[in-house]
């Protein structure tokens, strides 16, 4: 209930009229101060008045005095300069590592607020403050939404900043590694991350002119070319093809793949196969020779459809893995598998990324790239890119979108359905709730008189 006490104190939910310290002094609180989530006292630069002496420093919140003493705040020169010891229950004295006695509050949680809380606390049912949700006036649902996603957004460029610092600033190698950590589409996206930081974008460079020679390259580095890695009845002609030209650009550039047991199969949809997604992923650097510089040129949601619009080989139009077909059809000789179809100007179906995933794509890659990139070189056009992409894309759907649509909340685009799968996961699930607004809402009105 600490945690509690110092929302209280925050919001000024306690009664504030007849204050006073422990030894009988008036208190009035001017300011509360800026609540500290760090180590060191609970709340920097509060201005309090003791008994009509103004006080600016630090306030520390415990449930009882005694826990100053608990948490050897007593011998620790961080807490030095505590002004104000606020607590629930009395119990003792206290005093700084220099000697000094602070002076110390009593404050009470109102009942309401402490009976919501426990209600949150204990509910079963998702999200815990469903009972609150229908009483939310729209445009403060869609100012939290909209935070929620700016929270989420800049969480994803966290990762980004990580690669920046191990590359040296390598733009491109960055988004190549993100976008490739974005196809794993969930399961393998530490995979593909693993993967990607093995391959060296001027190697492919190289050989973009050579579709075959690409899909070869990224599906040895994957370790998905060697013998062991699939049955005998699988191991055909176009896999040998790939796994000759992938001994010999092993050896031109002196290059080692990555384990096949990093990749995750069980449960996983055919679709999502990393066979599959890394011969769509060959396509785009083949094919439309993708780099960060065209994802910064594109204006809109329609060219970056295009953009990360390639099909792959003829080989993979009907196939999730080598070897096993999912449809029966006519297919091209041999020789053509290796070859791509000619452009028609039509999206193609067989073996290109459907829209949902490029939309994905760009929630998990696009966007926070642009977010990170428009960051480091004051580029506000694309810092709003960024976020104008997300609120062109349709909202995802899954169950946890379904489950704030049951309680009243919908998604209108990615944006939001991208903030509420935030606020699941980091609010939610973590019952984080005395730092959400919905949940500030549920503490301070009782449902039953809603």
């Amino acid at each position: 209930m600490e945690r509690l006490l110092h929302y209280v104190w925050k919001h000024r939910l306690f009664a504030q009229s007849s204050l006073y310290t422990d030894d009988g002094k008036p208190v009035e609180i001017i300011d509360p101060g800026l609540h500290n989530n760090d180590a060191g006292p609970d709340f920097f630069n509060a201005k309090i008045r003791i008994d009509r002496q103004m006080w600016v420093g630090n306030v520390e919140i415990h449930l009882r005095s005694s826990d100053w003493f608990r948490h050897r705040h007593d011998t620790d020169a961080h807490y030095n300069n505590v002004v104000l010891h606020v607590v629930e229950t009395m119990d003792c004295e206290v005093k700084t590592e220099m000697g000094n006695v602070i002076p110390q509050l009593r404050i009470q949680i109102p009942e309401n607020v402490a009976e919501n809380y426990r209600q949150l606390m204990k509910e079963d049912d998702f999200p815990p403050c469903h009972r609150i949700i229908p009483s939310i006036p729209p445009m403060h649902v869609h100012h939290w939404l909209s935070t929620l996603s700016l929270e989420r957004l800049e969480a994803k460029t966290e990762r980004i900043e990580r690669w920046l610092r191990e590359t040296n600033g390598d733009w491109e190698r960055v988004f190549f590694i993100t976008l490739a950590r974005a196809f794993g589409f969930g399961k393998n996206t530490d995979a593909f991350e693993l993967w990607a930081a093995t391959i060296d974008p001027q190697h492919i460079g190289k050989h973009r002119d050579n579709p075959f020679q690409v899909e070869a390259f990224f599906l040895g580095q994957a370790g998905l070319l060697e013998d062991d890695s699939l049955k005998a009845d699988q191991r055909d002609k176009h896999f040998l093809r790939l796994q000759s030209e992938y001994r010999f650009l092993q050896k031109k550039f002196q290059i080692s793949p990555i384990s096949s047991t990093n990749w995750k199969f069980l449960r996983l949809r055919p679709q999502n196969f990393p066979y599959r997604r890394l011969a769509q992923l060959s396509a785009l650097y083949a094919a439309r020779e993708l780099d960060f510089s065209k994802v910064r040129e594109t204006a809109s949601h329609p060219e970056i459809l295009r953009l990360l619009n390639a099909d792959t080989l003829p080989y993979w139009h009907n196939r999730y893995t080598f070897g096993q077909k999912t449809k029966e059809r006519d297919e091209p000789e041999d020789s053509n598998l290796e070859k791509r179809p000619k452009n028609t100007g039509k999206r193609p179906t067989d073996g290109a990324l459907s829209e949902s995933s490029i939309d994905l794509l760009i929630i998990n890659a696009v966007s926070p790239m642009l977010l990170s990139y428009g960051k480091h070189h004051q580029d506000e056009r694309l810092t709003e890119r960024a976020f104008e992409l997300l609120e062109a894309i349709r909202p995802e759907q899954n169950h946890i979108i379904r489950a704030w649509q049951k309680v009243g909340i919908s998604a209108q685009h990615a944006a939001d359905s991208q903030a509420l799968i935030h606020l699941q996961q980091h609010y939610c699930d973590r019952r984080d709730c005395l730092r959400c607004r919905f949940g500030s809402r549920y503490l301070r009105h009782a449902p039953s008189k809603l």
